[in-house]
């Protein structure tokens, strides 16, 4: 199990396989391991052998688990969350060069390590280089109605609260619609 060159990408392949698990909690493997070798993981690590069907059902789980901290709004308790999940399935930090890949960070413990430690613990670490970069959670899920999508938050301004312009208009909208339908309910009771 690979990891990637740096935190913004591994905080990439994390919210990609947390929305997709958390939009499909039973993804088939074939979907992780498309997934997967998009954000570079190395085909021999993903055959049948290599990555079997329980091993898919470990990751799917760890999808899910992240997928509490990337809705977590309070800083302190994400950072709780990560530091939790350091002391899971973390490990001394190593420098590794592999597979081509630039010298980078494995907080894992290596090969012994399931897919699912892997990801939570590579998961954790993106995490963290991201709350200490910007000092501030730089991920969420949407608060749309209905929407719950995770998203990386990592441009200039406050944190985002929305997946994507089309969710915050949205949200927008129905906030000013409702103020007025209860202005009208208000102008109504006077008369």
């Amino acid at each position: 199990m690979g990891d990637s060159r740096d935190g913004f990408a591994a905080a990439r392949r994390l919210i990609d396989l947390a929305e997709a698990v958390r939009a499909d909690p039973e993804l088939p493997r074939a979907a992780l391991v498309e997934l997967l070798a998009g954000h570079g993981e190395r085909p021999a690590d993903l055959t049948r052998e290599a990555f079997p069907e329980a091993s898919a059902a470990e990751l799917r789980t760890a999808a899910r688990r992240m997928g509490a901290v990337l809705g977590e709004r309070d800083e302190d308790r994400a950072a709780e969350a990560v530091n939790a999940l350091f002391a899971e399935c973390g490990t001394r930090p190593r420098l590794t060069r592999h597979d081509g890949h630039p010298w980078h960070l494995h907080v894992d413990r290596g090969e012994e390590a399931g897919w699912g430690d892997w990801f939570l613990a590579s998961g954790a670490l993106a995490l963290a280089q991201l709350l200490t970069e910007y000092g501030r959670i730089a991920w969420g899920a949407c608060a749309a109605a209905g929407c719950g999508r995770f998203f990386l938050a990592t441009g200039p301004g406050s944190a985002r609260r929305y997946c994507s312009a089309g969710c915050a208009t949205r949200e927008r909208v129905a906030a000013h619609r409702r103020r007025r339908r209860e202005g009208e309910r208000e102008g109504e009771g006077e008369g």
